[in-house]
């Protein structure tokens, strides 16, 4: 028996669930080919046929449980290197990390993956060594197959596969594999749209269930949505450790820095972030690239695209009514998705009801694709709600809007709410219900997410005294 007190419940609650101790990671580089069979002939030689890279040096952090970690960093930084070294593909040269837990990770396309074996081979083989057995493997199969949706392409060996492929199958299994870590490292940039808002939304029911996740992005607006905590990797060394929107400035105030300022900037991060974050200007990065306003009814027509369609969507049970065609159009009755930017459109769906209903109320909700709610808005009060609503009635609902938002894609809400007993209660909601997209336009001026019609103005001003 062990003399050791057992832990209590608050430390066992509080035990990181990654520990990383002076991490260090170095990499012999050769300067020509046959300098690496002169040191596998020679290993105990004297003399040294490679130099070393050190692409991580005196790495330390620790990550409690349930935490959404973003690390970012210049290119070369080591965060692939730092993520490998978690997940046990690459072992450390210097200190120690230690994970609790399964650990599920999307790295490098394709890894873990033979090329030669077919998608439902490689499912079985990926999910056992990423700790299931084969019957647990038999009970989730269907759903990894399903939430892949690459179709009899899951027969067929994965060298055949696309990037968007080997992504979805990847990602598929690792969400169904129950994680306490999931790590992703760029992975969900090759998806479409629309199986990208799926995968967030997964990534939200897993962080929900207490898991920690670990994302790496050079996208710098999802990592501040995503991100409870932002670590900052340059040359190899963890120089800031803070919250997302503080560290994602100083990765972009580093990753803008001219070529003669970078080294003076890392060390003042280094010792000083907010001394850093305030000195100076700060970069202004749009979270999409700059695309113009249209004209009010000149230039491309919106349109219907039937390829847009979510695959996320998530029904709330009814209570006795139901949510139909949830739609866009325009101002004219034209059903439309692709959208463009400054002109008014309406959301429209339908309600019927099973029974009467007490206290009805619409709403809508727009998001983006991780997640973010951009704009919302109800049909009306609670005070002002439509008394009743008879089981032979059927409302029609419609939310008319400008959309200032800028290019990309988004997805769209429906609720219809009323009284029950315990109080008012969604009677139907629909998350995801219908996606659209909103086109580039070569001339627009604002940035961000939403074009607010600032009005910007410039004046050269003389000064005094000065020869021209």
């Amino acid at each position: 028996m062990s003399s050791e007190p057992m832990p209590s419940m608050a430390e066992v609650t509080m035990r990181p669930i990654i520990s990383a101790r002076a991490v260090g990671k170095a990499f012999p580089v050769y300067s020509r080919p046959h300098h690496r069979l002169l040191q596998m002939l020679a290993p105990q030689s004297s003399r040294r046929w490679y130099r070393e890279f050190q692409a991580l040096h005196d790495v330390s952090f620790i990550i409690p449980p349930g935490q959404t970690v973003g690390i970012v960093g210049r290119n070369g930084s080591g965060k692939s290197t730092l993520l490998q070294i978690l997940c046990g593909t690459l072992s450390p040269s210097a200190g120690e990390i230690q994970v609790q837990g399964r650990v599920a990770a999307l790295l490098e396309l394709g890894a873990g993956f033979s090329p030669d074996f077919t998608g439902r081979e490689n499912v079985y083989l990926n999910a056992t060594v990423l700790g299931l057995t084969r019957r647990e493997v038999d009970e989730r199969f269907d759903d990894i197959a399903a939430f892949a949706d690459i179709g009899e392409f899951i027969e067929q060996p994965v060298k055949t596969y696309s990037s968007g492929m080997y992504v979805r199958l990847a990602f598929a299994v690792a969400i169904h594999v129950e994680p306490d870590v999931l790590v992703i490292d760029e992975a969900l940039a090759v998806g479409d749209e629309a199986f990208q808002r799926k995968c967030f939304a997964r990534i939200e029911a897993i962080r929900e269930a207490g898991a920690t996740v670990l994302f790496v992005s050079h996208s710098a607006g999802t990592v501040i949505e995503l991100c409870d905590r932002v670590l900052l990797l340059d040359a190899g060394e963890l120089i800031a450790d803070g919250p997302p929107r503080q560290v994602v400035a100083l990765y972009q105030k580093l990753l803008y820095a001219p070529a003669a300022r970078v080294r003076e900037l890392r060390e003042q991060i280094r010792r000083d972030p907010a001394t850093a974050l305030s000195s100076g200007a700060m970069p202004v990065e749009a979270t999409t690239p700059p695309v113009a306003a249209a004209a009010r009814h000149e230039g491309p027509e919106p349109y219907f695209d039937a390829s847009l369609q979510p695959s996320s969507t998530l029904a709330y049970e009814s209570q006795g009514a139901s949510i139909e065609d949830p739609h866009l159009e325009t101002l004219e009755g034209h059903r439309v998705n692709v959208l463009i930017a400054g002109r008014e459109y309406a959301y429209r769906y339908h309600v019927s009801f099973e029974r009467a209903a007490a206290g009805v109320r619409c709403g809508m909700m727009m998001r983006t694709i991780t997640g973010v709610e951009v704009c919302g808005a109800v049909s009306a009060t609670p005070e002002r709600a439509f008394p009743v609503v008879d089981a032979s009635e059927r409302l029609e609902v419609e939310f008319r809007f400008r959309c200032q938002l800028a290019p990309g894609v988004y997805f769209l809400n429906a609720g219809v709410l009323g009284l029950l007993e315990e109080g008012e209660a969604y009677l139907d909601r629909r998350i995801d219900v219908a996606m659209f997209r909103v086109l580039p336009h070569a001339g627009r001026l604002g940035t961000g997410l939403v074009d607010m019609d600032v009005v910007p103005a410039l004046k050269v001003l003389r000064i005094e005294g000065v020869a021209m």
